[in-house]
């Protein structure tokens, strides 16, 4: 799912590499060519069978890092898209993705980088041939709720929690409730909601041996009125889901929504654990990665695009 989080990246060329970083985690981001940035501008340069030049990065970094909210997937697609226009290349879209392909085989699966290209919801596989992304409905009203950690989450440790198989009555479970999720998004049946983000694969492993506030805080979640909660990609953020937003929060009576009561209740449930953080509500966003500035324009003075880029 594309959370409303947008980092900023500008990539020009130069005559030394040199990476810039502000925002969230930009001390701990890497400043060489390992940064995933620079991988996906290498990518994209492969695509397009042109070498690398010497290239300066910015970043302005407002999706907190290490956190479970996909901001390697981000730094990814960035790179890439950004690559693409340095190298003046285009893909095909339409039966094949190839950008797709190009991030996910970067990433290692489409689950974070096909909402970051595509935006809102998405459902990634491999066919067999390639990586396949199709978007799911998201239900009107919905609103995130998410408790950041100050610490950061490292997902080598929270893969060696994980059992290297997973039995039957596992199996079954986790599909019966990948079928309900995606039936109470097709439906907009968001009492069915918290059923569907149930799991036994990871949650429990990573809650017992990592996460200790994870299923105290969701169950305080559901009880404030979350239409669901669960760990956010390898955590340490837990998200919740709320319903019933309607335009802006100032417009709209407090009592017809629920994002501050399961934010408090969250922030009680991290207090008592002790664990420092932060609460952050913002939305879905059916809109992914885009360029939003390029030299020279592609707008011209017959046809002008979107903020004029």
């Amino acid at each position: 799912m594309a959370v409303d989080l947008w980092s900023e990246v500008t990539v020009e060329r130069s005559d030394t590499f040199e990476i810039t970083a502000e925002g969230d985690g930009a001390e701990e981001m890497p400043k060489d060519d390992s940064n995933l940035l620079c991988i996906g501008v290498k990518a994209a340069f492969e695509a397009a069978k042109k070498p690398v030049p010497p290239l300066k990065y910015h970043v302005i970094s407002r999706i907190p890092y290490a956190r479970g909210l996909g901001s390697s997937s981000a730094a990814i697609v960035a790179g890439i898209i950004a690559g693409l226009v340095l190298a003046g290349h285009r893909l095909p879209c339409w039966g094949s993705e190839a950008l797709l392909q190009i991030a996910a085989s970067i990433e290692g699966h489409p689950d974070n980088v096909a909402p970051a290209i595509y935006g809102g919801i998405q459902i990634g596989i491999h066919s067999g041939t390639r990586w396949v992304s199709e978007r799911a409905p998201m239900p009107p009203g919905l609103q995130l709720v998410m408790f950041i950690p100050d610490f950061v989450g490292k997902t080598s440790a929270a893969r060696n929690v994980l059992a290297n198989t997973v039995t039957r009555e596992e199996a079954a479970f986790n599909i019966g409730r990948a079928a309900m999720l995606i039936h109470s998004l097709c439906t907009s049946n968001l009492d069915n909601m918290k059923y569907g983000v149930q799991d036994k694969m990871h949650q429990p492993q990573r809650g017992n041996a990592l996460y200790k506030y994870l299923f105290p805080m969701i169950e305080a979640a559901q009880d404030a009125g979350a239409a669901g909660a669960y760990l956010s990609g390898a955590g340490p953020t837990v998200m919740a889901l709320t319903t019933g937003a309607s335009g802006d929060i100032f417009t709209q009576r407090e009592k017809e929504r629920t994002d501050r009561s399961v934010a408090r209740a969250m922030m009680q449930v991290a207090d008592s654990y002790g664990i420092k953080g932060k609460l952050l509500v913002t939305n879905a966003t059916h809109e992914g990665a885009r360029v939003v500035k390029v030299e020279p324009p592609f707008s011209s003075e017959d046809i002008s695009y979107r903020d004029n880029v």
